[in-house]
């Protein structure tokens, strides 16, 4: 009877460690400061034009660090840490303009979040919580 009690023991043990293993991967998945991209993915971007210094990144809609709403712009091409996003201007016209895949700031929602915002400059995650920087 003790054997099977021990065994058991050591297979809750397991699990539990297990569990908290795949929790705490999901949490830097969640808070991670990369924007995985490729041609043709949609993303909202800062609309404060090229001379943009917070280059706020977000899968969902909502404000830029900087208060301006973010717009839906499509990846044109990627360079390394960067992309190129066009960006609807006007009736018939868009832009392009570059924007940093690796943000010094990231969303600190935590697991559950999906909204993988990440900017060059501190302030709120389009879900309302103030980003942290990254180590």
């Amino acid at each position: 009877m003790k054997g099977s009690q021990l065994k058991a023991k050591q297979i809750l043990f397991a699990t539990a460690m297990v569990l908290m293993v795949f929790a705490f991967t999901s949490i830097a998945v969640a808070d991670s400061p990369k924007m995985d991209l490729k041609v043709g993915d949609e993303a909202y971007v800062c609309n404060c034009g090229p001379s943009c210094d917070c280059m706020t990144m977000s899968k969902k809609p909502g404000e830029c660090v900087c208060g301006k709403p973010l717009v839906k712009g499509k990846v044109a091409y990627t360079e390394g840490d960067w992309a190129v996003m066009k960006i609807a201007e006007g009736d018939s016209g868009f832009r392009l303009q570059a924007f940093k895949t690796v943000g010094k700031y990231a969303c600190a929602c935590g697991a559950g979040c999906d909204c993988n915002t990440i900017s060059q400059k501190p302030g709120k995650c389009v879900c309302g919580k103030e980003m942290k920087k990254v180590e």
